[in-house]
């Protein structure tokens, strides 16, 4: 981990993520997830959830799906009223069924990452984990008629799910984790060919 310049002001979240990308006690379930990433994400599937038939990364689209959702729902608990309480439910669960394919897309990504990018991506995938836990309880919650509480767990996972999309924003866009098609790929993208990473042995 290269140190910051003398003089410099580092952000308290990029410091942190600094600290994640070093070498350290996150390799050890990195290794435990990798082995699970090669169970569940193979064969034919996981060309698909790499995004080969669209040409470049399936799991950034498919994020809008849940978070899409989820956010409505805490707009239609905050502003919607007694009346918007069944659409508010309705999207809360339609989010939680879309996490399941958007959390594989983003699990065969990640088994191709190395060093840094695999650290922070474990990280990420516990924060979304959370995130999905607490809507989760939310949407239970809100089926046993305690709204207000519903409304309360559904706002922490938005709180926890905004921290995983700033961790999966700096996977893709400063640690270039994605894959393209080698007719898409710029090499000086830092984008790894689809068709490689099909063929490539899991790590």
């Amino acid at each position: 981990m290269t140190p910051a310049p003398p003089g410099s002001t580092v952000a308290p979240l990029a410091a942190a993520v600094r600290r994640i990308q070093a070498p350290g006690v996150l390799d050890r379930p990195a290794q435990v997830l990798g082995r699970v990433a090669d169970v569940v994400v193979a064969g034919r599937a996981r060309s698909v959830l790499l995004g080969e038939p669209l040409g470049h990364a399936l799991h950034p689209v498919l994020t809008d799906f849940p978070l899409g959702s989820w956010t409505s729902t805490s707009l239609l608990d905050l502003f919607g009223g007694r009346r918007a309480r069944p659409a508010a439910t309705g999207l809360l669960a339609f989010g939680i069924v879309a996490a399941v394919p958007t959390a594989l897309a983003g699990l065969a990504e990640w088994q191709q990452a190395t060093g840094p990018a695999r650290r922070v991506g474990v990280v990420h995938a516990g924060v979304n984990t959370t995130a999905l836990v607490l809507y989760s309880s939310s949407l239970v919650t809100r089926l046993r008629g305690r709204h207000t509480r519903a409304v309360a767990l559904g706002l922490a996972g938005g709180i926890v799910a905004t921290l995983g999309g700033y961790l999966g924003g700096h996977l893709s866009l400063v640690l270039k984790v994605g894959t393209a098609d080698p007719a898409l790929a710029d090499s000086s993208a830092g984008l790894q060919p689809l068709e490689q990473l099909a063929s490539s042995s899991p790590t």
